[in-house]
């Protein structure tokens, strides 16, 4: 048998809370009653009702302010306002208050029967809606635990396999089995890279990515991620460029996270670039704000690509494009990163000139406020 629901009804005048304790008692449902705002607050921490009928004139309390105080307690208790004084403009400002629904005075017991039965079927879709949720934050949290354990684990082993045969340590390996492992090699490396993608934008969206946030030297991240990055840079026969207008820009951050969003920037910048052409990286302070640029001399992307640069698994698909592999989960990961440091970013480009990408993070001397709207 499911378990009734409990109906507070709180109104100052007797013969309202009687009738209808009585018309909703005889349906089945728990009541109680309360004369005043105070005193219906106090009952419903002690009853924790599904459903409230409040009074929006009663003395003490407001109705209004106790509609805010019931949603602070438990949101998903419903609301009814009950009032002989309604108007457009009351009905409108108990609707901001989270009230459910209005029922004006006087009104018949099927009416009040039809709000009652309709506010409840609302409270049990929210509360399966929000048992839901929890469900699939939990599958989420198992699903991360399967794909760190189950999936990446078994490749990065398959990886050091390869390592080891192409080392010579398990025999010899001739040229067309050294070509073919070297190959498999390659194709390993893309799954790990969009495996590890895949958990990052996992724990960006549990929040437990950027946790620890401290004085970060941006210059010293910037240069680091470069010195990472020449080895790429020199085989696309790129120049790598770094200027800095501060003697020592520091952000409030997370290092790590900072590198990982400048690694694929720069990366980016590297890998769709042309040949003899620059990725250019640049730091000046702007307001409470460090603003980075980091530019290069690429392919550029078209003006109808650019609003869905930052979307989850989107890459501009072209014959230029087609060599470079990827996720498309880097540049919404930076974003997600960048907008976690209460920072922004955005893209600038033309087709065959480049693209520049502007950053803003808050100056660790700066308020910590966003200025660019997302």
């Amino acid at each position: 048998m499911p378990e009734k629901a409990t109906i507070l009804v709180i109104d100052d005048e007797i013969a309202m809370r009687d009738s209808c304790s009585q018309v909703l008692t005889k349906d089945g449902f728990r009541t109680e009653t309360a004369e005043d705002g105070d005193s219906g607050l106090k009952k419903i921490r002690e009853t924790k009702p599904d459903l409230v009928l409040v009074d929006l004139k009663m003395p003490g309390m407001s109705g209004m302010e106790l509609l805010e105080k019931i949603a602070d307690i438990d949101p998903n208790i419903v609301s009814v306002v009950i009032t002989g004084y309604a108007t457009i403009e009351s009905a409108v400002e108990a609707m901001k208050r989270n009230a459910y629904d209005f029922l004006p005075k006087p009104f018949t017991p099927d009416q009040l029967r039809i709000v009652t039965k309709r506010g409840l079927e609302r409270r049990r879709l929210a509360l399966e809606s929000a048992q839901l949720q929890l469900e699939k934050e939990k599958m989420k949290e198992n699903f991360i635990t399967l794909v760190s354990h189950q999936l990446r684990s078994p490749l990065a082993s398959i990886q050091q396999y390869f390592e080891v045969i192409l080392g010579g340590f398990a025999g010899n390996v001739d040229r067309k089995q050294k070509e073919m492992i070297e190959q498999a090699s390659k194709y390993i490396d893309d799954l790990l890279r969009l495996v590890d993608d895949w958990l990052n934008m996992s724990r960006i969206e549990a929040g437990k990515l950027v946790e620890k946030f401290e004085p970060v030297d941006l210059v010293h991240v910037l240069s680091e991620t470069m010195e990472l990055l020449k080895p790429l840079a020199n085989d696309k026969k790129v120049t790598l460029e770094i200027n800095s207008h501060d003697s020592r820009p520091v952000v409030q951050g997370n290092a790590e996270t900072l590198k990982q969003v400048f690694t694929n920037l720069i990366s980016n910048g590297i890998n769709y670039n042309r040949e003899g052409g620059t990725v250019a990286v640049s730091t000046r302070e702007e307001d409470d704000y460090l603003a980075v640029e980091v530019s290069d001399t690429g392919i550029g992307i078209s003006q109808k690509n650019l609003p869905f640069i930052f979307d989850e698994f989107f890459r501009v698909k072209s014959q230029k494009t087609r060599a470079v592999t990827g996720s498309g989960l880097g540049l919404p990961i930076a974003k997600r990163i960048i907008e976690a440091h209460n920072g922004s970013i955005k893209l600038t480009s033309k087709l065959g000139k480049g693209s520049t990408f502007s950053i803003l993070l808050p100056n660790a001397k700066g308020k910590d406020k966003s200025r660019w709207k997302k």
